[in-house]
């Protein structure tokens, strides 16, 4: 260690284990003053950690750092190597055992000490047998299958594999195994043996030395010259120049050969890729086809060039890209054209500027040539075109319509913003000042041109960019100049004066003025700008009001844009308050009644911006009422706060009439407003309330009932029109009219309803009855007048069925009934019009309906009542009929009275019934042919009803069944007890012979003896029976309350199997008789309890009910009925309740 002795010291004893590997720090000359190297630090590395020991100026062990969980197999590693780190150079200590590699970073304080700091470690998926430095930057790790992975240490990157299993690598397997000795090594060292090769693999100077059985192999990275070469030398140009970017910019890995600073760096690989851009020039143009198509000859230099391109660009060398690069493209055609056409994207994000003059003149010539013109324009905006040859360029904007590349070469190439004007406005005006529709080139041609002077006079530059700053002024007094001009140059003799101004106008007046309204806000303090802008507006002036060719809405626009103007607080304008009145006048009294919507809203917008204040209130309003500019009268009643006449603004307006009902209910509800103004809205609007029903009844009821709920009845007797009347009732008491008003907050009076029950019998009268469902509070009594009155027979029906005169709603129904088949049987049957069955069959359903819904709360004689002279009115026509004449309408008779028979069924017994028809005088003599047909209908009703009956009864009988059957089964199990003692006294029950004292078994598996449950009094009355209870299974209950014992029993916690045994019968396995109570079985009231609630499983009625009305109701069978009572009178059925429902669902899987 640099010092010549003999003595010896022990370092590291093998008793604590074995050291694997040991790595001294060495330095290199350059830094032999490094204030760590006086501690002549060592690196040790056994097999289950590693230490950090300074031999100088004493012995010291400055860090321990343990592996933790390693494979057995893997090889310890230590490697040291000075790196920088925050500019500050200290050796850095790097350790793995495996697949996780640690670095540690040593470094000397201030006070001489060593401390050692953990850095970021690398995770690997390989197992490691070599670790190797071979620069600060750069580690190469060789794995257990002798690949080398050459990796960057700061982002862990890994650049490069290479395989080296051909260099047969040797290992020092024998030495760590110690087989000269005889193996007198440990096992795990013996194993770590395996996989070393320390003394096979040195590393110095940059180079990697591998010790093979036949040789010796010498590994070290590549140059950054060698390393681009070697890519050129497989014709990888374009990775070549990836890479050697890489180099430039400092962002490749594992550098080597590139020192100095980053300038000098820089300027040396940018050399080199100049060279390689030329090679790759030369390259594009050898490889280029031959032969074939142009397409394919375009697609290779578009794959080559914009190569070339860029790195020229990023390089900062436009001279080599334009001389030397373009002089070689240039003897190509096709890679002219490429290149050419590359730099558009350059140019247009203004990354490329400086353009040598041929090679713009180029490249404006080649996209002329492909048709490009819109590229060129483009293109232009955005060059430096001093070089060029304007006049030509001018021309060859004008002539393929560029008008934004031509306007940027006057401005840009000779300073002139006046000129670009004077062309477009020669060709737009000639017919604009004829009167003729404008094409849409000339149409793009304004457009450009009001931008164009928006941005002179805001001190913009067309299309983008600015003006410069000293030649804003002048830019903008040459504009106004050229605008203000009498005549234009080489005006003809019938030119109008201010011919400029006035093209603009007639183009687009309001974009006009607008221009002129954003130019006047810049003109704070110049006194010139101000002179510019009056006269401007002097000029406007005189050109719209003293010329007819402008219409009201361009007109409006002028005022409109001067209203504006004089309402800005620092105003310098002057304008005759005379014209005001003269476009009041040209408004408000036109010849023309087909602009009345632009007119009002140009007035409107006047008097928006400002304009009020240049009129006479009283004289506008006047004159706007004549004009019926209903919108004008409301915004100025709205600035004198008259806001009930506003209301008549919108009635009289038919384009917003509707809209006054959300007026009304703003004005009333909006916070804001007095009560007075609100009372005058509410007085307006009651005023008018028949214009507002006949307009909107839903929107008048609606705004009555939020507003005014408790004035219902004034708005009734002003409402003198019955049908407003009725449509208004309709929209406040209907809820199906949809007002959003609660009803209940309504109080309105029985007899308001019954008034709009009244008109809607006369109005509506076949909407009662539906009418009658929603509506609630009328009186029953006054009602069925009102509908006796207009002889509504369904109405009255429905009402006394509501009012629960059965009888008298089926009498009504009856009545209508017969009169209809009176009709039918006083038609001839020779007549022509074949009269339809359609009323009688209503009415008969209706009849059968009602008495459906009341039978079921009827006995049997009140049935008979109301079904019974149902059937006889129906067949009543049928008896009048013979057989030899029958009546052109018997068989649809036949099929209704079947219908009513049908219907009955369900509600009278079938003998009734067919005693019925043969105690008819009628039928009681004679044949029975004219019946045939319906009892032989009756019976095969009652063959079909039987066959249903007996299929749900056998069904029903299964699943009582099977319920019974598992019931039983879990009744009568067995009960196994869980222990052998009493869980009270704790003692067996066999002990306890002496005494005559019975064992209880209960279900959940407690055993007691009887008089220790006596003790605990866990004893309970049902029903006059004593009954135990499981003391511990109710042990959350020490006090033993019988209420709450009750309680438990009700909730299932008491466990109500019991068994008794007298103490002679003892548990056991030889004997495992039980003593029963009593001699036969008997339900306790526990199991009938249980019982009770397997009845109620499912929800409707109970099984046994039903099987105990089933036997009842078959005849020569009897059933002992299993509970309840026994069933009552035949409407009392449960078959005939509402609620019946018949679940035939499989019965649910338990356990046995």
């Amino acid at each position: 260690m640099g010092v010549r002795t003999c003595e010896s010291r022990c370092l590291f004893s093998g008793s604590k284990g074995e050291v694997c590997c040991i790595e001294p720090l060495h330095s290199k000359p350059e830094l032999k003053d490094h204030p760590i190297t006086q501690f002549s630090l060592l690196a040790m590395a056994s097999l289950t950690k590693i230490l950090v020991i300074g031999l100088k100026p004493s012995l010291k062990v400055w860090m321990t750092f343990p592996y933790g969980r390693m494979d057995p197999s893997s090889v310890p590693l230590l490697a040291w190597h000075f790196v920088a780190v925050h500019n500050y150079v200290n050796p850095m200590l790097a350790f793995c055992r495996g697949d996780v590699v640690h670095f540690l970073l040593v470094k000397r304080d201030e006070s001489g000490a060593i401390h050692v700091t953990k850095q970021k470690h690398l995770h690997l998926y390989y197992d490691l047998i070599n670790f190797t430095w071979i620069n600060s930057r750069t580690i190469v790790l060789l794995d257990s299958v002798e690949k080398l992975h050459v990796i960057d240490r700061q982002t862990q990157e890994e650049l490069e594999t290479v395989e080296i299993s051909e260099v047969q690598l040797v290992y020092n397997s024998s030495h760590f195994k110690s087989l000269a000795t005889g193996g007198n090594v440990s096992q795990a060292l013996a194993l770590v043996g395996e996989k070393a090769c320390y003394q096979s693999i040195s590393s110095y100077g940059g180079q990697i030395f591998y010790l093979g059985t036949k040789s010796v192999y010498v590994m070290m990275l590549r140059s950054w010259r060698e390393r681009v070469d070697h890519l050129l030398k497989q014709d990888c140009l374009t990775e070549a120049l990836a890479l050697a970017w890489s180099f430039h910019e400092g962002k490749a890995k594992a550098v080597v050969g590139l020192s100095g600073d980053a300038s000098k760096r820089k300027a040396i690989v940018a050399d080199r890729m100049v060279e390689i851009l030329l090679h790759y020039a030369d390259r594009a143009l050898k490889k280029c086809p031959d032969q074939g198509k142009i397409q394919v000859m375009e697609q290779h230099f578009q794959d080559m060039v914009p190569v070339i391109v860029d790195y020229c660009l990023l390089l900062q060398r436009k001279d080599l890209l334009f001389s030397q690069v373009y002089d070689k493209l240039n003897e190509n055609s096709v890679a002219k054209g490429v290149f050419l056409e590359c730099l558009e994207p350059y140019i247009l994000s203004d990354k490329l500027v400086g353009i040598t003059p041929q090679v713009m003149k180029d490249l404006i010539v080649h996209f002329q040539d492909k048709k490009l013109m819109e590229n060129v324009e483009a293109l232009i905006v955005h060059m430096d075109i001093t070089s060029l040859d304007i006049q030509q360029i001018v021309l060859m904007c004008w002539e393929n319509r560029l008008y934004d590349a031509m306007i940027y070469v006057y401005n840009r190439g000779m300073n002139e913003f006046i000129s670009p004007m004077e062309k477009l406005f020669r060709v737009i005006a000639p017919p604009l000042n004829a009167g003729k529709t404008l094409t849409d080139e000339q149409v793009v041609m304004g457009n450009k041109l009001l931008v164009y002077i928006s941005c002179c006079l805001a001190g913009r530059a067309y299309p983008l960019g600015d003006i410069p700053e000293d030649l804003v002024p002048l830019v903008k007094n040459q504009v106004f100049e050229f605008l203000i001009r009498l005549h234009s140059t080489e005006a003809p003799p019938e030119e109008e004066i201010y011919p400029y101004i006035r093209t603009l106008l007639h183009f687009d007046t309001r974009e006009f003025l607008n221009v002129l309204a954003l130019t006047f806000e810049d003109f704070k303090n110049d006194k010139q700008a101000v002179e510019y802008q009056q006269r401007i507006v002097d000029i406007l002036l005189k050109v719209m009001v003293e010329n007819s060719d402008f219409t009201p809405s361009q007109v409006g626009c002028l005022f409109t844009f001067l209203a504006r103007q004089l309402a800005k607080p620092d105003n310098t304008l002057f304008v005759n308050r005379t014209l005001f009145d003269q476009v009041l006048e040209f408004l408000c009294s036109p010849d023309d009644d087909s602009r009345h919507s632009e007119r009002q809203q140009v007035l409107l917008e006047l008097l928006q911006a400002g304009g009020i204040v240049q009129f006479e209130e009283s004289r506008l309003i006047r004159m706007a009422e004549k004009a019926e500019f209903y919108q004008i009268c409301e915004f100025m009643y709205e600035q004198e706060h008259q806001y009930d006449r506003i209301i008549d603004c919108y009635l009289r307006d038919p384009l917003r009439e509707e809209e006054v009902f959300n007026y009304i209910h703003n004005i009333l509800s909006i916070p804001g407003y007095s009560v007075e103004e609100k009372q005058s809205v509410w007085q307006k609007a009651m005023d008018h309330i028949e214009e507002l029903v006949a307009l909107k009844p839903c929107k008048a009821a609606e705004l009555v009932a939020t507003h005014f709920s408790e004035q219902i009845e004034t708005v009734i007797k002003k409402l003198q029109n019955q049908v407003l009347l009725f449509k208004f009732l309709r929209s406040l008491l209907d809820p199906r009219e949809g007002i959003h008003v609660n009803q209940e907050s309504l109080q309105i009076s029985p007899c308001i309803i019954e008034q709009f029950i009244e008109l809607l019998c006369q109005f509506s009268p076949n909407h009662v009855i539906e009418t009658l469902q929603v509506l609630e509070c009328y009186r029953l009594e006054e009602t069925i007048q009102i509908t006796q009155k207009y002889q509504l027979c369904e109405v009255t029906a429905y009402l006394l069925e509501k009012k629960g005169d059965i009888h008298g709603a089926f009498l009504i129904m009856l009545k209508r009934l017969q009169s209809k088949l009176q009709e039918i049987i006083r038609q001839d049957k020779n007549t022509k019009e074949d009269p339809s069955l359609k009323d009688v069959e209503e009415t008969m359903v209706e009849t059968i309906a009602l008495c459906q819904r009341n039978s079921h709360n009827l006995n049997q004689q009140q049935r008979e009542a109301l079904w019974f002279p149902l059937l006889e009115a129906m067949m009543a026509p049928q008896k009048l009929s013979s057989s030899a004449s029958p009546h052109p309408h018997s068989e649809a008779l036949k099929s209704l009275t079947m219908q009513v028979l049908n219907s009955m069924a369900a509600f009278i017994a079938l003998p009734s019934i067919l005693q019925r028809i043969l105690q008819d005088p009628v039928y009681g003599k004679g044949k029975l042919g004219e019946i045939q047909g319906l009892i032989l209908g009756m019976l095969d009703t009652f063959n079909y009803e039987q066959t249903l009956l007996e299929t749900t009864t056998s069904l029903l009988n299964q699943d009582l069944h099977w319920s019974l059957c598992n019931l039983r089964a879990s009744v009568t199990r067995g009960l196994n007890p869980k222990q052998d003692y009493c869980s009270i006294c704790l003692q067996q029950y066999k002990r306890r012979q002496e005494m005559a004292d019975e064992i209880i078994v209960f279900s959940c598996g407690h055993l007691y003896h009887s008089f220790c449950l006596q003790s605990k009094e866990c004893t309970i009355e049902i029903e006059g029976q004593t009954r135990w209870t499981c003391y511990k299974c109710s042990s959350s209950n020490k006090a033993g309350k019988l209420s709450e014992n009750s309680s438990e029993v009700k909730k299932g916690r008491i466990t109500p199997s019991q068994v008794k045994m007298s103490p002679s019968c003892h548990l056991s396995k030889g004997d495992p008789a039980i003593k029963k109570a009593t001699s036969e079985p008997v339900l306790d009231p526990q199991q009938i309890q249980a019982f009770d609630q397997l009845c109620h499983l499912y929800r409707g009625s109970s099984r046994l009910a039903l099987l105990t009305e089933l036997s009842q109701n078959r005849s020569g069978e009897s059933c002992r009925p299993f509970g309840g009572s026994q069933s009552g009178p035949a409407f009392n059925s449960i078959f005939q309740k509402e609620n019946f429902q018949l679940q035939l669902i499989p019965p649910p899987v338990t356990e046995d």
